[in-house]
């Protein structure tokens, strides 16, 4: 049998939290009840939680009613992909140190509106993938055991 890695990877905390503080655009799932939404969001990596800003509307009204979220962040090469979800609590910053550090992180709304509300997940857990990208293997040929 060979020791190379086959074609995914699961992710250490630590390659996780690398990719995150790579990347500028995520995706959080919020549910109420038996309704899914997803919302892509700016954020930034901040020590071992995901922050964003929002304003007021159903994303911050949805976090109210339940605080568990998922966020997915991801990217990919011609060659290779990969995948974090954190899967956490998410809470509106509402203690005024806390948002004064907020303000200084450099964190932006992409879009031309006002967004006052800075937004933690916290994390309960966090998986990550990376994939190696190539042809599909032959279907129906002789497969190796």
């Amino acid at each position: 049998m060979a020791d190379t890695p086959g074609p995914v990877v699961a992710l250490t905390d630590s390659q996780c939290w690398e990719r995150l503080r790579s990347q500028e655009l995520g995706r959080l799932v919020t549910r109420v009840g038996d309704v899914l939404d997803i919302f892509p969001v700016n954020f930034v990596a901040d020590g071992e939680s995901i922050l964003f800003r929002t304003a007021e509307g159903s994303k911050l009204f949805e976090l109210t009613v339940n605080d568990e979220v998922l966020f997915e962040v991801d990217d990919h090469t011609d060659t290779d992909a990969w995948s974090v979800i954190v899967r956490g609590h998410a809470h509106a910053l509402d203690d005024s140190a806390e948002v004064e550090r907020a303000d200084g992180l450099g964190l932006r709304p992409w879009i031309p509106t006002l967004k006052y509300t800075y937004v933690r997940i916290e994390p309960a857990s966090l998986s990550g993938r990376a994939f190696e990208r190539g042809p599909e293997p032959d279907r129906y040929g002789v497969q190796q055991y």
